[in-house]
């Protein structure tokens, strides 16, 4: 099977995210960047990440999930709480521009916001509706996380339980 990952990042949650990902998915496989991935014809499952921008994929994400048909596997950041209105709002939209698509599965977690993100967004009236849940995403994605994202690759098919453990040892920056 032959695997493409995509990943949009601003903060390097959804990056870490990607490869955490990247590094589960057995066969053959690429990663790449938003801004410099290939055309996804040719892949028999794209994997594609995003962080949410006012309740959707960020614009770079939305522009290349509409170029996605086939097998395709969604993953996101974002600061409001896991299965929140605004967390489910934004994988929504993103499944809506990729129509076409079969979905094998779709994975979201928090991801830390940055403190100026924060500080703007808390003087915005109103302010997001993410913006309260955003204190609990310090340190996301985590081990546990990567964990939850193993989950959601076997249950998508893209990973078998045998290969359960892999990529799911915690080191460095990624340790709770």
């Amino acid at each position: 099977m032959k695997t493409l990952t995509v990943y949009s990042s601003q903060g390097g949650n959804t990056r870490k995210l990607a490869e955490e990902l990247f590094k589960q998915l057995p066969e053959e496989k690429s990663i790449a960047p938003v801004a410099e991935a290939p055309n996804p014809s040719g892949y028999d499952v794209i994997c594609v990440g995003f962080w949410l921008k006012g309740g959707q994929p960020d614009p770079a994400a939305q522009e290349y999930l509409k170029k996605c048909s086939g097998k395709v596997f969604l993953f996101a950041t974002h600061g409001a709480a896991p299965g929140s209105d605004y967390a489910k709002m934004g994988m929504n939209k993103a499944v809506e521009l990729i129509a076409g698509a079969t979905i094998a599965g779709s994975f979201s977690c928090q991801g830390e916001v940055a403190p100026k993100v924060l500080e703007t967004a808390a003087n915005k009236d109103p302010q997001p509706p993410w913006l309260a849940d955003a204190p609990a995403a310090k340190g996301h994605p985590n081990g546990n996380d990567f964990m939850n994202l193993s989950e959601a690759l076997i249950a998508a098919g893209l990973k078998s339980k045998a290969d359960k453990s892999s990529g799911c040892i915690i080191e460095g920056s990624h340790a709770m």
